[in-house]
């Protein structure tokens, strides 16, 4: 299936029992709300697929694989309630991606802000690039990485997570993100989709009522998940409206 609109676009395909989902955006792969929410809806409606046993999540382009919220629509955020519903879109995401019944694997292409640390920390297993790197900048635009601090948090460690934020305009490299965990393996650009596809072939070759029971493993002790996120977004949601924000915010679409 395809959804394809000025909020970015959304592609699923399915190769025996796995299925790959590819999400898009002109601005640099960005999260607009609406295209939050319809992958939130995908994973969700993959995780409830019988046929399906494995997921590869990835990105349009060759630079960047998502740069986190859409600052178009951080500055038309008018009020906390506002505030709280947008970033709550990352805190659905991540949770749908925690509670999917599937393994999920991230192949990472380019580098990736903020919001799109969290994703990539949600995947259970992530194929990157030497050119993927990453940087939480929320700090330097008057918020923080609240809402995906846990899922970041428990890949990379708090310290290595603490690193990340307070140097909030630094870019940390690739072999960084693989020294912490944060990447399973570094491949060039034109080895990656072959090793992410002999990955999840092997995946989706071993019995799936395993993969389940492995992937409530790996996700254990996250269940108040739920509502921390929530509260978390709150906190997020109130920030953006500072003074601080907004001129950051303009200073950065410039």
């Amino acid at each position: 299936m395809s959804l394809e609109n000025a909020n970015g676009s959304l592609e699923t395909s399915f190769q025996n029992t796995i299925a790959t989902v590819q999400f898009g955006h002109p601005a640099s792969n960005s999260f607009p709300r609406q295209l939050l929410d319809r992958l939130t809806a995908e994973i969700n409606l993959l995780s409830r697929n019988e046929t399906v046993s494995v997921i590869i999540l990835k990105s349009e382009g060759n630079r960047v694989f998502c740069s986190g919220a859409s600052f178009d629509e951080l500055l038309q955020v008018e009020n906390e309630e506002q505030g709280t519903e947008f970033f709550s879109g990352f805190a659905h995401l991540i949770n749908a991606m925690r509670n999917c019944n599937k393994l999920i694997i991230g192949r990472v292409q380019g580098k990736a802000v903020g919001g799109g640390v969290g994703i990539i920390s949600a995947c259970d297993y992530v194929f990157a690039t030497p050119e993927s790197t990453v940087k939480l900048s929320e700090l330097a635009i008057g918020i923080g990485p609240f809402v995906i601090e846990p899922a970041v948090s428990r890949k990379i460690g708090k310290r290595a997570m603490t690193e990340m934020t307070l140097a909030a305009h630094e870019w940390k490299s690739a072999e960084w993100a693989f020294q912490n965990g944060l990447y399973a393996s570094l491949h060039n650009a034109d080895e990656l989709d072959i090793e992410v596809e002999n990955f999840a072939q092997k995946l989706s070759s071993y019995n799936p009522e395993a993969l389940f029971e492995m992937k409530k493993i790996i996700w254990e002790g996250t269940e108040q998940w739920e509502s921390i996120l929530i509260e978390r977004a709150k906190i997020t949601g109130k920030l953006v409206l500072s003074d601080f924000s907004r001129n950051a915010l303009l200073q950065f679409k410039k």
